[in-house]
């Protein structure tokens, strides 16, 4: 099935998921579960990592967090963009973890070719923002994640990474000013 088609078939399961149907939802995990299975097993590999478990590990991370992101999802962007940006992002974390150099992974993966010749400048601008956080220390990263993506108080995610909440607003602060640089480096003319 090519991304289009792939692009096509689970745009309005998820749609009909993210208005309550059930069932949809159950479709789109398992559908977009299939997609996410090969390119995480893909991308281990090149990372030097060939054990199955691995990836159904990072594929669990990758749903759980599609679950819990799944209302930051951009209605006007590719599903399969989004989810495929996710589960990066989980492989990065997990490659981290385990003590490896994310670096291994090419920026220009998969997840660039998912949204197609008609991605629009705000699919363009997410792939830049997932950028900027891959650039941040873990705890910071996660921080910025909990607080202004999430939506938790910064005494909640302070109190979940052991730190203080005036530490933890310094870290925030600080990261934000890092992907501010990031990104206006990004966008400057050659």
């Amino acid at each position: 099935m090519s991304l289009h088609e792939l692009e096509t078939q689970l745009r309005p399961i998820f749609l009909a998921a993210l208005a309550g149907d059930e069932a949809a939802y159950r479709l789109f995990l398992d559908t977009i579960s299939l997609r996410l299975r090969g390119y995480l097993r893909q991308m281990l590999a090149r990372a030097g990592r060939t054990e199955a478990s691995e990836a159904e590990d990072v594929l669990q991370e990758t749903l759980l967090a599609l679950h819990l992101s799944r209302h930051t999802y951009d209605a006007a962007s590719p599903v399969t963009a989004w989810a495929h940006a996710i589960a990066r992002y989980k492989l990065v974390d997990y490659l981290r973890r385990s003590g490896r150099h994310a670096g291994a992974l090419p920026l220009e993966d998969e997840v660039d070719r998912l949204a197609g010749p008609s991605e629009s400048a705000a699919a363009e601008a997410r792939l830049d923002l997932a950028r900027a956080m891959e650039a941040l220390p873990e705890r910071t990263r996660r921080l910025i994640d909990q607080v202004k993506l999430q939506g938790a108080s910064i005494a909640a995610a302070a109190d979940a990474i052991g730190m203080t909440e005036t530490a933890a607003k310094v870290a925030i602060h600080r990261g934000l000013q890092a992907m501010a640089r990031f990104l206006s480096k990004r966008r400057r003319p050659p």
